[in-house]
């Protein structure tokens, strides 16, 4: 049985002071929230905020086990369906700076990725990556593994920007729920 990891450090997409507009008990009784990605598997949160603090767009918190100061609790995990305009919005912006961020994970993924089954491979849930173009990357690394995006994107001409691939598989995953293979998130 697969144990889930939980996320330790996440950023800000929404902060809801006044807590969810749709929350049908009067505003008075509503709890403060925040909804955050997770930065490891891009987890969808929703926080409630320690009373008095002041929490920005774009902000990385700590919500691991042990002492947080800002968040007093991770509320629950929400799917993309229930995020506000706002952090529907800001979600793909964010999805870019981890992902440059994290360049090192991601370029071991064209580095380390397998066949699914006979007639999968991982490469081939990138968009854009077929069969022809799984083959010319998988030749150029057992030449060399691949070092960074602009490595990948000198030796593949077919790949101009690698990362572009990597966000829009994440958000693929993350906005639909007819997603099989789950790479980069989880379910």
């Amino acid at each position: 049985m697969k144990v889930e990891k939980k996320e330790i450090n996440c950023i800000v997409l929404d902060v809801l002071a006044k807590g969810h507009p749709e929350d049908p008990r009067p505003p008075f009784k509503r709890e403060p929230l925040v909804q955050a990605m997770g930065l490891e598997q891009f987890k969808l949160l929703e926080l409630v905020p320690k009373p008095g603090i002041a929490i920005e767009l774009y902000e990385k918190l700590y919500i691991g086990d042990g002492e947080r100061e800002q968040i007093e609790r991770v509320k629950r995990r929400i799917g993309y369906e229930e995020l506000t305009q706002t952090a529907r919005g800001e979600l793909p912006f964010i999805v870019e700076k981890v992902v440059k961020e994290r360049e090192h994970d991601f370029v071991q993924f064209f580095n380390t990725a397998v066949p699914i089954t006979p007639k999968m491979h991982m490469l081939h849930l990138l968009p854009g990556i077929g069969k022809k173009l799984m083959w010319e990357i998988l030749d150029a690394r057992n030449r060399k593994l691949f070092e960074s995006f602009f490595d990948i994107s000198a030796r593949i001409k077919s790949i101009p920007h690698p990362e572009k691939m990597i966000i829009a598989r994440i958000m693929e995953e993350l906005q639909s729920k007819d997603v099989k293979y789950h790479v980069f998130t989880t379910k």
